[in-house]
């Protein structure tokens, strides 16, 4: 199988591994033989994920929360310590944002970010480093269709998300030169708890799973797609189907098109 092929004994740090779209990749990863740092900020969940896999002994457990992103270089240091060095750095943990913008706190917004941006941002350089001395490394995000588009009710989310892709663009430009390789996938509809956990306009949780989300691919589907992109080394992958990926060739090359569909948008 080519994902095992690629993957197998590679050091892998996944982040959000604890449930949704990194959990799937965390036991994919696990399969293909590869040694994981599997970290969150949901201790309990993420314990139980590396109970979940085959080759525990080959992987770590740490706890962290993105939106304290100062303290992530000390996570770093952590885990070189024992591998010594990072083969992939999956950005991927996350949170969202359901409410009109007016109604959202400013806290909020920043709350968005300092997870949704700096968190990665923080990590990266502090694992960069260590990849630039060895020539190699492959630096992964998750990104998702609202990096390249907007939809209501998302404003601090699509904000967080088009910075992930203008900083990560740009990093990409500073460093092929040295052998490291920069993906940027893109989800759309995936079945996960992102709506239930997002954070409404005076920060409390939404509650509830929107429609789209509902009706979109596994996250094992997600995951399956998303590595392929990361094994053929792609700079940006669009996973997923339905309505919200439309939209991304919308606001592409109809944007007239894509405003004017938006004025009649309903929350989803």
């Amino acid at each position: 199988m080519k994902e095992e092929a690629y993957f197998k004994g590679k050091v892998v740090w996944v982040t959000g591994a604890s449930s949704g779209i990194g959990e799937a990749l965390a036991y994919r990863l696990d399969r293909a033989g590869s040694r994981l740092i599997l970290s969150s900020n949901e201790p309990e969940p993420l314990e139980q994920v590396w109970r979940n896999c085959s080759n525990r002994s080959e992987h770590m457990v740490l706890p962290l929360d993105l939106g304290e992103w100062r303290n992530l270089k000390g996570k770093a240091a952590v885990v070189l310590e024992r591998y010594d060095h990072v083969d992939i750095l999956i950005n991927n943990g996350g949170i969202s944002h359901r409410d009109l913008a007016k109604n959202t706190l400013l806290d909020v917004d920043l709350k968005v970010m300092e997870v949704d941006y700096l968190g990665h941002v923080a990590l990266t350089k502090a694992v960069l480093p260590s990849m630039l001395a060895r020539k190699q490394g492959h630096i992964v995000v998750t990104s998702s269709v609202m990096g390249v588009m907007a939809a209501p009710w998302r404003s601090a989310y699509c904000a967080a998300k088009h910075a992930l892709q203008g900083f990560f663009d740009g990093l990409r430009t500073e460093v092929w030169q040295d052998n490291i390789k920069i993906t940027l996938v893109c989800p759309s509809a995936v079945r996960t708890n992102i709506t239930v956990t997002a954070l409404t306009g005076n920060g409390e949780r939404y509650g509830k799973m929107d429609n789209v989300i509902a009706s979109g691919i596994s996250p094992d589907e997600c995951a399956a797609a998303y590595l392929e992109a990361v094994r053929k080394e792609k700079r940006e992958a669009f996973v997923g189907k339905g309505l919200p990926r439309y939209g991304v060739y919308l606001r592409r090359y109809l944007p007239a098109l894509y405003f004017r569909l938006l004025k009649n948008a309903k929350v989803i």
